[in-house]
């Protein structure tokens, strides 16, 4: 019998049949299609692209161009400010090095010994900040019993404002007695400032020799305390008074040996020449010394005017008790002349009441034609600005400096004799 040949199938089917209980996975097969990426951008296609993201902000294009307009603009701003912000620190820095320069005076011996720091007695890289120089010169009148201190000139003083500069003047008092004290004109923004003012002291030869002279050199400051820069201490026992002492010297670092805080007072003046009225008003003060024994005091403001030194007008503020810092806010009006206001001196002084016992007196200050330094300034800006307040702080001092240095006249000659 012939064999017969299943066909692949049928064989295939039977060798399926023996495997038929296995289970079998069929895994997908996914195609990922590999596509080529060309890394050269086309230019052409920026503007379209700039084009297409400017279309789909949901903002009129005008808007858009604005925008990216004060957006750049603000990055300039920036830059600029980054720049001045870097020049100023570089000027600073330039600044901080200089100060480290310390100049060393020497004395000298002839009839006027003008001293100027020599080249080979310059100090590089001292640590201790400097405050500069003050030129001023001392001579006596032994025959007069006159004492003349001269303040000439300073230099390379300490800035003490913000802008890197100082509105610098010269405070002069004599130690122990402290009878007077003598202030030269503020000048503006300057670090070296040219004074040329003299200032005399009756002083004895005996007392002389005990005495020592006080220059202090403050910052002027209309609205607050005024910053001393630094200060001068000369003694005057066993000085050569044949011979006129001028010279420069380094401002030392000031010392408060002598130096009694009496309190500060703000006032504001304002003169009206049409009207022939001077408006005073008291504003307020602060530390104030204490008089009573809990700590505080009772202080009231006395105003007086006075004409050609002889006592003319007064009026006087509120009692504020047990405070140091009162506020008072209270004005007064005088009637003086544009011809009378030449000769009149106006005499703010601070009294602590006592209910028991006499009044006593904290601090005195006065103004005028008369009047020096800060006092004559303040009253200068009041005539030079008519109709318009001026209000400045001024450092109360002691009543016997005042009194010494005004002289005012006690007796008030009768109305008719009264100077017109």
């Amino acid at each position: 019998m012939p064999a017969v040949h299943q066909p692949i199938a049928n064989s295939s089917h039977a060798n399926g049949s023996a495997t038929a209980d296995l289970p079998t996975t069929v895994h997908p097969i996914t195609i990922i299609p590999t596509t080529q990426t060309n890394t050269t951008i086309n230019p052409a296609s920026v503007p379209n692209f700039f084009d297409d993201l400017l279309h789909q902000i949901p903002l009129p294009l005008w808007a858009i161009y604005t925008i990216f307009a004060v957006g750049a603009l603000l990055i300039l701003i920036c830059c600029l400010c980054i720049c001045i912000c870097c020049c100023k620190e570089k000027k600073k820095r330039h600044q901080k090095k200089d100060e480290k320069i310390n100049l060393i005076g020497v004395n000298g011996n002839t009839t006027t010994a003008l001293v100027q720091p020599d080249v080979a007695d310059v100090d590089y890289g001292s640590t201790e900040q400097q405050r500069g120089k003050l030129l001023y010169s001392l001579e006596y009148n032994a025959a007069l019993s006159e004492l003349t201190v001269g303040i000439k000139e300073a230099n390379s003083l300490k800035a003490m404002d913000l802008g890197g500069s100082s509105d610098p003047y010269v405070k002069v008092y004599i130690c122990p007695d402290k009878s007077k004290t003598f202030e030269t004109k503020v000048f503006r923004k300057t670090l070296k400032p040219i004074f040329n003012e003299q200032f005399s002291f009756q002083i004895s030869k005996s007392s002389l020799l005990k005495s020592t002279v006080v220059m202090k050199v403050f910052d002027f400051n209309r609205f607050a305390k005024h910053d001393i820069i630094g200060e001068l201490r000369f003694q005057l026992s066993g000085v050569d008074w044949n011979h006129v002492i001028e010279e420069w010297q380094d401002l030392a670092e000031p010392t408060k040996l002598e130096e009694e805080e009496l309190g500060e007072i703000c006032f504001s003046l304002r003169y009206v020449p049409t009207a022939s009225k001077l408006t005073v008003v008291i504003l307020e003060a602060k530390n104030l010394k204490s008089m009573d024994i809990g700590g505080f005091s009772d202080p009231y403001v006395k105003v007086q005017l006075a004409l050609d030194k002889r006592k003319w007008k007064k009026r006087k503020t509120s009692m504020k008790k047990k405070t140091l810092s009162p506020y008072y806010n209270e004005s007064f009006t005088f009637d003086v002349t544009f011809e009378q206001i030449q000769r009149v001196n106006l005499v703010i002084s601070v009294w602590d009441h006592d209910a028991m016992t006499r009044n006593d007196a904290m601090g005195k200050i006065f103004l005028g034609c008369d009047a020096a330094g800060n006092q004559l300034r303040h009253w200068a800006d009041m005539l030079s600005n008519p109709r318009r307040p001026v209000a400045q702080w001024h450092s109360l001092l002691s009543a016997e400096q005042v009194n010494s240095t005004l002289s005012l006249k006690k007796k008030i000659p009768l109305r008719h004799k009264l100077p017109r």
